[in-house]
């Protein structure tokens, strides 16, 4: 009784439509329809798999109707963005063959390490790796300094001092850092993003984009830095950044003419360009992503 009693006044509301003049009200009635159709469907098929076509047909029609109107799309702009970082994904993704990463040290050699550096406070990484060389024990530097900071021993020939985020605080407003990221566009195309980046007052300098980043314009773009410090009489006394092989001799020599120090970071430690590094995140959470 219920439901027939809906149905006279659904109906009597439809005739009221249709003996209206108006097609503007006619279309409104023929889309309301069509969109009670659509949720039939959707309730009866389930989830419909799309084409690219179709992606590319619904994606162009968002752009033209207003976004109080996007309900009736099947897809939110949400998924537009989870489609475009599956693409990202795939496009980075490679088999890897081998392991990556160095073989565990032998105990007995970390031992031999730790004793050197106990028992000779001014011996560094690269003198301790010499006298290792001569027991036939091969180490590389860096795998030695990372033994002796992991147990407390800070560099030659003061194990105990400043360390380094406490030297970063202190000389902050007299260290500038550089460093690249990399932006995906809407059809997978990488482009580099250059910056420099004030400790001190966490100023960034956006040196310039490209697609294809080299010595020649990585110099330049440090050469057009070098101008605009010149400009404001900023004195800036180290410049951090990576081991990158676009950071040739000649881009460190646009800065050692300015007085500045360049400092490179050791292998693999981002954690050494932590600034850079955290603005980096930054951009990717607030703007890019």
């Amino acid at each position: 009784m219920l439901f027939a009693l809906v149905y006279l006044v659904v109906r009597r509301l439809f005739s009221l439509a249709g003996s209206s003049r108006s097609e503007d009200l006619s279309k409104d009635v023929e889309i309301l329809v069509l969109r009670h159709q659509l949720k039939v469907l959707r309730r009866r098929a389930g989830r419909p798999r799309l084409c690219r076509l179709d992606k590319v047909v619904l994606a162009a029609a968002s752009r033209v109707l207003p976004r109080s109107a996007w309900s009736s799309f099947l897809l939110s702009p949400q998924t537009l963005l989870r489609w475009h970082r599956e693409l990202v994904r795939r496009k980075w993704t490679y088999r890897r063959k081998h392991s990556v990463g160095r073989p565990p040290l032998d105990p007995a050699a970390c031992e031999v390490i730790l004793r050197l550096a106990r028992e000779n406070q001014r011996w560094g990484c690269v003198r301790i790796q010499g006298e290792l060389a001569k027991l036939g024990i091969r180490v590389s530097a860096t795998t030695i300094r990372t033994l002796l900071r992991r147990h407390g021993l800070g560099p030659a020939p003061r194990r105990s001092g400043p360390t380094w985020s406490q030297f970063l605080r202190a000389q902050a407003h007299g260290i500038r850092a550089c460093d690249f990221f990399t932006v995906e566009t809407v059809f997978l195309k990488t482009l580099y993003v250059f910056f420099f980046i004030e400790l001190g007052t966490r100023r960034v300098h956006l040196a310039g984009v490209t697609a294809h980043p080299d010595s020649a314009w990585v110099t330049q773009q440090a050469r057009n830095l070098s101008w605009d410090v010149v400009d404001s009489e900023a004195c800036f006394r180290f410049l951090i950044r990576d081991r990158d092989s676009k950071y040739t001799a000649s881009f460190d020599e646009v800065f050692r003419s300015d007085g500045t120090q360049v400092i490179r970071t050791p292998i693999r430690a981002p954690r050494a360009n932590a600034f850079a590094e955290r603005w980096v995140r930054t951009v990717r959470s607030e703007c890019l992503d």
